[in-house]
């Protein structure tokens, strides 16, 4: 069979068409504005306090948080867009009760994860969420 060179030209050109609007496609989609964070319910939590507490368990030796000094961690997930997350430790859907659920017995949810239990309160568990959770 022999194919004519006009012919290899226009697929040569539908496919450089398809991948110049391929491109465009992806850089229009690039300037899309992100939706807005979630709003999180008042569930009890109290942010300013949960920052301390995030400063005091030493949150940032295993997680990157922007707002709190020297939290470099490389072994958890970085906090710092933390309540645009659709999911909790890859398990859990990104909820209040399950955040709290997740810092006071990560290891009852998942044993063996690298995320340690550190003994927090219902209390102190739920300021650190609402800590969390206004970052986005």
């Amino acid at each position: 069979m022999t194919v004519s060179r006009s012919a290899v030209r226009s697929a040569r050109g539908g496919r450089t068409l398809t991948t110049l609007a391929l491109a465009l496609a992806a850089a229009l989609s690039a300037c899309a504005p992100s939706p807005p964070a979630p709003k999180w319910p008042d569930f009890g939590g109290d942010p300013r306090r949960g920052e301390l507490l995030v400063g005091r368990y030493s949150c940032g030796a295993c997680h990157q948080m922007p707002d709190v000094e020297e939290a470099d961690g490389m072994v958890g997930p970085p906090l710092a867009t933390f309540s645009r997350r659709t999911m909790i430790a890859g398990l859990l859907p990104n909820t209040p009760p399950n955040l709290v659920l997740w810092l006071r017995h990560p290891q009852a949810v998942t044993p063996g994860n690298a995320m340690p239990d550190l003994g927090l309160t219902d209390a102190q568990a739920r300021d650190i969420a609402a800590y969390l959770y206004t970052k986005s």
